[in-house]
């Protein structure tokens, strides 16, 4: 399977491609979108949906996993991210894609076995989940990869939790 995971975000959306099963998975691709902050935000969304779109194109994934986000009085960060999670939500129905959607707590769970792991030792079980000689440059990049990981791991135990 091909999974598509991604580390939503306006400014920094990271996005990373896994195939195979959670016992053999193997890395097939991460970038990270960036946005800049002075643009309209119809220009950002539509810069997001467009990459989104691309990446999906060029590898087929047959799911997107996505990582939730949880906001604590942050009003205005959290609208701003419902903009890039609007244009991943259409990016992937126009392509025919279910979407997931993990917690930050079942990532670290999923990866490192404990809900607590920072991320550094998540960054480490990508790495080595996925045979990689070097960490990706980008955090919201190791972060989608987290992500796409973990909804392998969940598709072993049957527990995918759809949006």
């Amino acid at each position: 399977m091909i999974v598509l995971g991604v580390d939503p975000g306006i400014s920094n959306l990271g996005l990373g491609v896994v195939s195979g099963d959670a016992a053999a998975a193997r890395f097939v691709a991460a970038e990270l979108v960036r946005t800049r902050h002075g643009e309209p935000a119809p220009r950002r969304v539509r810069h997001i949906f467009e990459r989104v779109s691309a990446v999906i194109s060029e590898h087929r994934p047959q799911a997107v996993a996505v990582e939730a986000q949880f906001f604590y009085r942050q009003n205005e960060l959290s609208y701003k991210v419902g903009w890039a999670m609007g244009a991943v939500f259409l990016a992937a129905d126009e392509a025919g894609l279910e979407v997931f959607q993990y917690g930050p707590m079942e990532v670290k769970r999923a990866l490192v076995g404990t809900g607590r792991a920072d991320k550094q030792q998540v960054a480490f079980m990508v790495r080595a989940l996925l045979q990689m000689k070097k960490t990706p440059a980008s955090n919201h990049a190791t972060d989608a990869l987290a992500v796409a990981l973990t909804h392998l791991a969940h598709l072993r135990t049957g527990t995918t939790p759809r949006l």
